[in-house]
């Protein structure tokens, strides 16, 4: 059974909202000299699967494995940016392997979402 879609879109809204937010701060940080490495890989990932993560909630209604491809894009996102934010502003990592753990989730949403285009029914 598909979780409640009212709460699972206000959910997938809201990440795509922090996304985008952290996205534009990482990209202003970036430019205005802190250390841009890390807060330009965190502006890209953030500001590329934001919109990404809006557009795919709006399919989401649907269920099944588009739900779940648009879950783990937005919460593997979150986890990498998140793991890159920790390094820049604390110094170390968020927790070992939470970086490439958020990028393995970011993956298997993309790739979930090829299986959710071939088998399943949308409009």
């Amino acid at each position: 059974m598909s979780p409640n879609p009212l709460r699972f879109n206000r959910f997938m809204l809201a990440a795509a909202g922090i996304l985008g937010a952290i996205g534009i701060a990482a990209a202003a940080a970036a430019g205005h000299g802190a250390d841009a490495p890390l807060l330009d890989a965190a502006a890209l990932i953030a500001l590329s699967q934001a919109p990404a993560v809006l557009a795919l909630t709006l399919f989401a209604r649907h269920g099944g494995l588009l739900q779940a491809s648009t879950a783990l894009i937005a919460c593997g996102a979150i986890l990498f940016v998140a793991d890159l934010a920790a390094r820049h502003f604390l110094g170390d990592r968020l927790f070992p392997m939470s970086a490439p753990l958020g990028g393995l989730a970011m993956i298997a949403g993309w790739l979930l979402l090829v299986a959710a285009a071939v088998v399943g029914r949308y409009p």
